[in-house]
């Protein structure tokens, strides 16, 4: 089956939870679509009055994380969704492995690790910020209001999910076993939220 995710490479939990979704992909013959998930944009205007106590430290990633999703987005119009899951991997190991906040610098250099040609100029075209809000405003329409990144959707369910957030490592037993209940949960339509405290007071994406 197809699976749709959703994600902004500044998150942390998309990254985690991608993780994941690689690692049960092939166990149960999953192909990855990767779609952006903007949440400067979601958090933009009126909504952001909430975040200005973080703003100034978020402004410089988050401008890195829209270039990264330009790249995104322009190789999902090609359908080369295995190009976006190397950048975003390499993204993935400089920043939240790593313990370092997005760059334009690390998006540079992910994208040609990734052996994707032409990068430069697709990160610098602000045109394919458009393309970013319409993924955004479709992730928002599989699983939203009040969400945030990632949300899955999978072929055959009407919506889809915010998350599932996966904070730690588990063992590839337990990750089928999320993988299978999230499915179950996603296709029945009347399903609306599953919910635990996480450790930490962790923040939602």
């Amino acid at each position: 089956m197809d699976a749709t995710y959703f994600f902004d490479p500044l998150c942390p939990h998309s990254w985690r939870t991608s993780r994941w979704l690689v690692e049960v992909a092939p166990a149960r013959d999953v192909t990855i679509r990767w779609r952006s998930f903007s949440l400067p944009f979601l958090h933009e205007g009126a909504a952001a009055a909430q975040y200005t106590d973080v703003a100034d430290h978020y402004r410089a990633p988050a401008i890195a994380s829209t270039r990264a999703l330009r790249l995104v987005e322009w190789l999902s119009a090609a359908g080369d969704d295995d190009a976006i899951g190397r950048f975003y991997t390499e993204i993935g190991i400089r920043t939240h492995d790593a313990g370092v906040m997005i760059d334009d610098a690390i998006v540079l250099i992910a994208a040609e690790r990734a052996g994707i040609a032409g990068a430069p100029a697709v990160l610098a075209d602000e045109s394919w910020d458009k393309a970013i809000r319409t993924s955004l405003r479709d992730a928002l329409e599989l699983a939203g209001p009040e969400i945030g990144a990632p949300v899955l959707h999978v072929q055959g369910a009407a919506r889809g999910l915010y998350g599932p957030v996966i904070p730690g490592d588990m063992s590839a037993g337990e990750g089928l076993i999320v993988w299978d209940a999230t499915v179950a949960l996603m296709r029945v339509n009347a399903f609306h939220e599953l919910k635990r405290g996480r450790p930490g007071g962790d923040r939602r994406g």
